[in-house]
């Protein structure tokens, strides 16, 4: 079953940025309780400062009570975890040079593709998973949108993401520093990987 087909349930899609859209949502909420979800451990692409930041402004959003079901991708060995970001079926890096196929179409860029490579990185004092996009030759590309060209080296990376990965505690610690308190947490054993239910204070 289909979350809109369930009884007392209604959906009404916002196209905005996060925080605009859960102001939106909080505007016209009336008396009722908001629980946010914010999932796909998304918290671990901000750097450490400014995910704290941004749970602060969600918080700020939101009144005493209301309550945001947090996700994060838990520490695990850096073997599995490159794996798991650089797979053998190629979707990860699919997925990270569609940034170049994108610049092409919506910024007029001429990146030519097959002179990137997907690569991926473990910073182990940092507990994060970095993914990079390697010049296979030197070359210059022009983004004309932006009126920017940019020249690459052979062998420089343009480096796309960071995946922060942290542990139970800390994760509590963030809500709590960001004006939550955290009230539960249900963690898949196979994958460690956690949900934490957060309660405005």
């Amino acid at each position: 079953m289909e979350l809109g087909e369930l009884e007392l349930v209604s959906i009404v899609g916002l196209e905005k940025e996060y925080l605009d859209g859960l102001a939106a949502v909080a505007a016209r909420r009336g008396d009722e309780p908001l629980l946010v979800l914010f999932l796909g451990s998304s918290i671990g692409n901000f750097d450490r400062g400014p995910g704290v930041e941004f749970l602060r402004r969600v918080r700020r959003t939101l009144r005493g009570g209301d309550t945001l079901l947090l996700s994060t991708d838990l520490e695990k060995p850096a073997a599995q975890l490159i794996a798991a970001y650089d797979d053998g079926i190629g979707v990860t890096a699919a997925f990270n040079l569609n940034l170049l196929a994108r610049i092409n179409r919506e910024l007029d860029g001429n990146f030519v593709l097959p002179q990137f490579r997907h690569e991926v990185r473990y910073d182990a004092p940092e507990r994060r998973i970095e993914m990079h996009l390697r010049s296979t030759v030197a070359q210059s590309v022009a983004v004309r949108k932006a009126e920017l060209e940019v020249s690459f080296r052979k062998d420089e990376t343009i480096w796309t993401e960071n995946g922060y990965k942290d542990n139970l505690a800390e994760v509590a610690d963030m809500g709590e520093r960001s004006g939550f308190r955290c009230d539960a947490q249900w963690v898949d054993a196979e994958w460690p990987f956690a949900q934490s239910l957060l309660v405005a204070r």
